[in-house]
């Protein structure tokens, strides 16, 4: 139901929380590792097929100059959402500028820098709107995470 693609390897650390998140609220994902810039041919390919697999929501993650979200959103009307990876030596601000600055009729939604965690539960969102049982998921989710803040504060 999601795609989680990451540019190189060295972004499964980042990635990883998406796809531990997505498990978490029972929603299906798939993982693949395809560079917009070494295997551009791989990225169109999977682009183009998403739909066809069931895919409704695509993660992308990538460092340095970020390009995969965008390049992905060019091929496919599936949503689209950037995670920003701070692997460069500018800390993932070149990949965030990137990933944000796409032009007009491609949109892409863009995370904070390694925010997979919140592509992954933007991702059960818009699910949430044709899945009742991904809503439900969500709200226990959200109130979990809302119980867990307040115990720790909490005398």
């Amino acid at each position: 139901m999601v795609g989680i693609l990451m540019g190189s390897a060295s972004d499964l650390d980042v990635m990883s929380m998406a796809q531990k998140v997505l498990e978490e609220m029972g929603i299906s994902s798939e993982v693949l590792i395809a560079s917009a810039h070494r295997s551009p041919e791989k990225v169109r390919e999977y682009a183009l097929t998403a739909r066809d697999r069931g895919i409704e929501v695509i993660v992308a993650g990538a460092g340095w100059a970020a390009h995969l979200a965008g390049v992905l959103a060019g091929w496919t009307d599936v949503p689209v959402i950037a995670v920003p990876i701070g692997s460069s030596p500018f800390q993932g601000l070149d990949a965030l500028l990137s990933s944000v600055m796409m032009p007009p009729g491609v949109p892409v939604a863009v995370m904070a820098v390694n925010g997979a965690k919140n592509a992954a539960l933007f991702s059960a969102q818009i699910l949430a709107v044709k899945y009742p049982g991904i809503r439900e998921r969500l709200g226990s989710y959200r109130r979990k995470q809302s119980e867990e803040a307040f115990a720790r504060v909490s005398p």
